[in-house]
């Protein structure tokens, strides 16, 4: 089956990509021209005119450079400086946000309040900057096709903020709800990979490296700065598990990937794998606890608890639903054709009764699981999760795509609050809330700046902490484009990670000796 390329297919790692193509367009013009006599690269066009062995050496010289210009930029060299700029402003500027991360939440400089919950201030946050967005940030999408990128953008951007506002109140009772949108992030993973490697085709180590990078980069330095297990951010880990089910999906035999039933028995081998890894007793610890160290979680509210129960618990929730959103994005072009059908009917009676029927079907499998399911208390909801949380999502996608007119618009708001949910989820943790200086401890209390003012403290921390977790995105993705550019080859992807291991090393201990000098703690 051939498959269109739409704006669907793009993936937020592709955005980021994108968005720093045109950033540092004047970085990759510097970098993509000769340097004169030097040799390090030529022009891409002028490749057509040399011989193999030419190409191999400028290669070779390149990747020296690569490898050469890191160590240079270490001993001060101006030169080498002068074009690392931008890296170089990245990787010191993540220096201070790992400071702000660690004098905010371990210094004690910082004071707390506790977390209140208030039903009212919550919804009433959350609606007034949906109403700013609806009237202020409303615009027409570039395509009008159902799940195109900015729809699943905003969809992220707003359970992002209801996410965030569900953890700042210690909202308990939206504990299904959250688990619910945790769910759709997790579709989205199967969805948005999925339609990328069956178009693109791109299974490359750079790639691949890419896409490990925007998912862990960010979280391995804050934990080796704040003393954390991985697991403290289950997000991360969950995200890369399923990523890594479905690249292996679609790489093992990708020759295959155009036949329709090489795609159904993938997506039953993948259903039988989790089944037996997460339904058999037993089998789910045999297979990780080689990987302990990396899964490992041990709260300290709650010491007694096997170390692998939170990754098994996490993981387990959304086990099924990310194959079902591979198989949404294969089937894909179907529904789209079936709304582009509906669209097109040449009355609008007949149009209405469609898309009434649409909206009747969708509305009455909702309002079935809300009353069957969802009402439950969170012991017994979970029971049910892994196997029903399709079908709120799948209700959502139908009715927000029932009409041309739903489609064509979206609330930027929203979109910018959803490319930035790894860097909110993420920041969160110790400079919104706190979690009272110590490692692996959830956040409990809150950020306070303005004690006595809650209101006035929310505006605040709010407002540092978007500002802060916006600079982390911008910071990983420069940062990203250095250290694995889209053209590098593997021994470039080498160099550079050997060279990168170096300077952590060397700045966890810098770190750790600091903060020996301030508080007698490492």
């Amino acid at each position: 089956m051939m498959r269109t390329t739409t704006a669907t297919t793009r993936t937020r790692a592709d955005d980021a990509v994108e968005l720093l193509d045109r950033a540092d367009a004047s970085d990759v013009e510097r970098g993509t021209r000769g340097r004169g006599e030097d040799g390090w690269t030529t022009r891409e066009g002028d490749d057509d005119d040399d011989d193999d062995e030419a190409r191999k050496e400028r290669s070779a010289k390149s990747r020296t450079f690569v490898a050469s210009n890191g160590v240079q930029c270490a001993m001060l060299r101006p030169r080498a400086l002068r074009e690392s700029r931008r890296a170089v402003q990245a990787w010191a500027e993540l220096g201070v946000i790992m400071f702000l991360f660690w004098f905010c939440d371990r210094s004690g400089a910082v004071r707390e309040a506790k977390k209140s919950y208030d039903r009212d201030l919550l919804f009433a946050v959350f609606a007034l900057l949906g109403t700013y967005g609806w009237k202020t940030t409303l615009k027409e999408s570039k395509t009008h096709a159902p799940l195109h990128r900015e729809q699943t953008e905003e969809m992220k951007g707003w359970m992002q903020v209801l996410f965030l506002l569900y953890h700042y109140f210690d909202a308990g009772e939206m504990y299904n709800l959250i688990r619910v949108f945790i769910a759709a992030y997790v579709w989205m993973t199967g969805f948005g990979n999925f339609s990328f490697y069956y178009v693109k085709k791109d299974f490359s180590a750079v790639r691949f490296a890419q896409m490990m990078w925007r998912l862990n980069f960010f979280v391995f330095v804050t934990c080796a700065v704040m003393k954390n297990d991985y697991m403290l951010y289950y997000i991360c880990p969950m995200h890369t598990l399923f990523t890594l089910l479905v690249y292996g999906a679609l790489a093992i035999a990708r020759d295959k990937n155009s036949e329709p039933k090489w795609i159904y028995g993938k997506f039953i081998a993948c259903f039988a794998i989790v089944a037996a890894v997460w339904e058999i007793p037993g089998a789910f610890k045999r297979i990780f606890t080689p990987f302990t160290f990396l899964f490992r979680y041990v709260n300290p509210a709650k010491p007694d608890v096997h170390p692998l129960h939170e990754w098994q618990f996490r993981s387990g929730l959304d086990r099924y639903v990310w194959i079902y959103g591979m198989a949404c994005a294969y089937f894909h072009p179907k529904y789209e054709l079936t709304m582009k059908w509906i669209d097109e009917r040449s009355t609008t009676r007949e149009r209405m009764m469609y898309q009434g029927g649409v909206v009747a079907l969708a509305s009455g499998a909702l309002y079935w699981w809300w009353v069957t399911f969802f009402t439950l208390d969170k012991v017994e909801y979970n029971k049910y999760h892994p196997y029903t949380s399709w079908i709120p999502i799948t209700a959502f996608f139908v009715l927000r795509n029932s009409t041309k007119k739903l489609r064509e618009n979206h609330i930027e708001l929203f979109c910018i609050c959803g490319k930035v949910t790894l860097e909110t989820y993420i920041a969160q943790f110790h400079i919104w809330l706190s979690t009272s200086q110590m490692p692996n401890a959830q956040p409990k209390m809150l950020m306070s700046l303005v004690p006595g003012y809650p209101l006035l403290n929310l505006m605040v921390c709010s407002y540092i902490y978007i500002g802060i977790s916006h600079r982390i995105f911008d910071v990983t993705n420069v940062l990203k484009s250095a250290c694995i550019p889209s053209k590098a080859d593997n021994a470039t992807l080498a160099n550079n990670a050997i060279f990168g291991g170096i300077v952590v090393a060397t700045a966890l201990g810098l770190g750790t000796f600091t903060s020996l000098m301030f508080t007698g703690k490492t």
